[in-house]
C-alpha cells in the first residue's frame, strides 16, 4: 500500500484551491485505487505541510484520538512544519474523511 501511495498521490496538491469538482473527482479516484489495492484495516501513512504558523494543534488534534504515531520536522527556514502520520485506517472512506477534515485547515499542503 504505501509504495501505491507515494507512486500514485499527487505530489503537493491544494484541495482548497481546486474546485469542488476536481476534489470530488480527486475523492473518487483515490477511493477506488485505495479499495482495489488495500486489505482493510490497514496502516496509512498521511503527509501534509502546513505553516508554522498555521494549526498545528487542529491538525494533531484530527488524529491524537485515533492512536497515530505523528512525527514533525520544521523546514530549514522555519517558515514550515512537515507531518509525517501513521494510523490504522479501517476503510477507503475513513482515509478519505480525514483528508476532507484537514483541507479545512488553512495553508495545508496534503502530499
Amino acid at each position: 500500500m504505501m509504495n501505491w501511495y507515494y507512486n500514485c498521490i499527487h505530489s503537493g496538491f491544494k484541495i482548497e484551491n481546486n474546485s469542488m469538482s476536481d476534489s470530488n473527482d480527486f475523492y473518487e479516484n483515490l477511493r477506488a485505487k485505495l479499495e482495489e489495492t488495500t486489505d482493510f484495516p490497514t496502516e496509512y501513512m498521511y503527509k501534509f505541510i502546513i505553516p508554522s504558523d498555521g494549526e498545528v494543534e487542529e491538525l494533531e488534534n484530527i488524529f491524537s484520538h485515533m492512536g497515530a504515531v505523528i512525527k514533525s520536522k520544521k523546514s530549514k527556514t522555519g517558515k514550515y512544519i512537515s507531518f509525517t502520520i501513521l494510523v490504522k485506517m479501517k476503510s477507503a472512506n475513513a482515509i478519505i474523511e480525514r483528508y476532507k477534515e484537514v483541507s479545512k485547515i488553512k495553508g495545508v499542503i496534503s502530499l
